[in-house]
């Protein structure tokens, strides 16, 4: 089973990032810099930032659905990411943590959901696309429960 993966569109983020401190605040936005790697993954390029890259910590809707899933988490994105776009290739960011997939059907319930490494996942992904319900797949990064990355059908 093929499958895709796309990082945020970075059009979402950019007037983000030329705000001032007490707007972004104000929307419970945080300006913060990478101190570790792997530690601060940005949702648009799907790779973990640099030490010393700014970044952006918001909350974000990644399952604006109307159904009891509905919902948002926190990510990281950076200001100058070019996005992640690729067919049966898993992005670096996913590739070395435990990711939670969770199968979401055309009304946005949950049909399945299961866990594996990340080196691991591939086989996962294409069980859950395969599923007659199911129409995209996200993954979370399980430790702290973050949105990770939409995956769809290629």
């Amino acid at each position: 089973m093929h499958f895709r993966i796309q990082g945020l569109d970075p059009a979402l983020f950019a007037p983000l990032f030329a705000m001032p401190e007490e707007q972004l605040l104000r929307r419970h936005i945080v300006r913060v810099v990478a101190d570790a790697k792997p530690g601060f993954p940005c949702r648009i390029s799907l790779e973990d930032a640099q030490p010393g890259k700014p970044l952006l910590l918001l909350n974000y809707e990644h399952l604006p659905v109307d159904s009891p899933y509905r919902a948002s988490h926190a990510i990281y994105v950076a200001a100058d990411a070019k996005r992640f776009d690729a067919v049966d290739t898993l992005p670096a960011a996913l590739r070395d943590r435990l990711l939670s997939l969770r199968a979401f059907d055309a009304t946005g319930m949950m049909v399945d959901a299961d866990i594996a490494q990340g080196i691991e996942v591939e086989p996962l992904i294409g069980r859950l696309l395969a599923m007659p319900r199911t129409r995209y797949v996200h993954a979370h990064f399980a430790r702290r429960g973050c949105f990770a990355a939409r995956i769809g059908h290629a």
